[in-house]
């Protein structure tokens, strides 16, 4: 046995120990969702002993150092840990900007203080964070953001509005982008870190399409923010918002994945148009879209599988990022599209309990922004085009 094939051996047997039977269940609301944080109330016993749990043995951010809270596994060791989960089904522990966005960035621009100072606390759910980048005249171009920090003593003083943050009505941190100087367009940038409880600060949220408001309006009236939570140097935050940004990309890209589990566009599609009398999907046309949306979302996975190999050798492309998320976010669409379409008049059910209070047609409506956030699908095409293809002209 090697080393590798022992630790998975031990890894099941522990996931086997400590993973809650009701953790391995399909996730049902947002309740189901553990975001963390110093507000947070678990749905049940269960949530939170998983949380915990995984939470001591460093495994919500397996391949960080331990030093900071993580697990300290090797590439191999941590691709064998998603396995074992995916094996049983388990739930994600924690859902967390933390992890997915400034984590990252931390661990490569942060000072050693900030490190071991929101690390941990990341790692173990205590904090929950969200992200002050878009403006309302700064949306695809970022650096033409307006939100000031003029210096004062050991302080800021942040003044400006931002846009599309997401849950920024119950985060307790936001890592934000702030101009600190007016000389250099991306050159004035500067990456702070403060409490969403800080006098002057105040949200409101924004009501979408689908009747949900995940997204908010974030205000910023002579904020007092200590130097001493500025991320790397003043007036390079540029370097970090691009760098955070990759990572944003992949974490939004992954929803081109889907769940574990049932495929619930065969199942639906079975479920309300049936079976032939060769056992195939009665409608031949959604039969071949679905077949070929199924193609697409197994490539997707081995490019996923692939990209997220090459980034933990230090060999992945810096615009890869950009590829992940353009895809991903399209193939989410298409998902949403045929879940649609499979569902027939059913699916148009918007407030009933047999349809989830219309779960399908708001998420449907939700995809919509996909191929916005975090940078618009034609963003991301320019990039590659530049980027990766080297076109002339792009």
């Amino acid at each position: 046995m090697t080393d590798l094939d022992a630790f998975r051996s031990e890894t099941r047997a522990w996931l086997a120990e400590n993973c809650p039977p009701e953790m391995r269940e399909p996730v049902r609301s947002d309740d189901d969702v553990c975001w963390g944080g110093r507000n947070f109330t678990p749905s049940s016993p269960a949530q939170k002993d998983w949380l915990d749990r995984m939470g001591a043995k460093g495994w919500t951010v397996p391949d960080w150092p331990s030093a900071y809270g993580g697990g300290g596994l090797s590439p191999a060791e941590t691709k064998v840990l998603r396995e074992e989960l995916a094996a049983i089904r388990a739930r994600n522990p924690l859902n967390s900007f933390g992890i997915s966005m400034l984590g990252p960035a931390l661990l490569k621009y942060g000072s050693e203080e900030q490190k071991l100072d929101y690390l941990p606390k990341i790692a173990r759910g205590e904090i929950r964070w969200c992200q002050g980048y878009s403006e309302p005249n700064a949306g695809s171009d970022l650096a033409g953001l307006q939100t000031s920090a003029v210096p004062d003593g050991d302080d800021y003083i942040v003044n400006g509005q931002k846009v599309w943050t997401s849950y920024a009505d119950k985060a307790d941190w936001i890592f934000c982008l702030v101009r600190t100087s007016k000389e250099s367009k991306q050159g004035g940038i500067s990456f702070l870190l403060f409490d969403m409880a800080s006098p002057g600060v105040s949200t409101k949220p924004i009501l979408l399409i689908s009747g949900y408001s995940p997204f908010c309006e974030t205000f910023f009236d002579n904020v007092r923010v200590p130097k001493s939570q500025r991320v790397y140097d003043e007036n390079k935050g540029w370097d970090v918002a691009k760098y955070l940004l990759g990572h944003e990309r992949e974490m939004i890209s992954g929803m081109g994945l889907g769940g574990q589990g049932e495929n619930p566009l065969v199942a639906g599609a079975i479920a309300t148009i049936g079976l032939d009398h060769d056992g195939k999907l009665a409608d031949p046309l959604l039969r071949g879209q679905i077949a070929a949306f199924e193609v697409r979302a197994k490539a997707f996975r081995a490019m996923s599988e692939r990209f997220v190999d090459e980034l933990k050798a230090g060999k992945a492309h810096p615009a890869q990022p950009s590829m992940m998320k353009y895809f991903g976010t399209e193939l989410n669409k298409s998902r949403h599209e045929l879940l649609m379409a499979a569902g027939g008049s059913d699916a148009l059910e918007w407030e009933s309990d047999r349809s989830n209070g219309g779960a399908a047609p708001r998420a449907w409506l939700r995809t919509k922004a996909n191929s916005i956030e975090g940078g618009t699908s034609e963003v991301q095409l320019n990039i590659i085009a530049k980027r990766i293809l080297e076109l002339p002209g792009a």
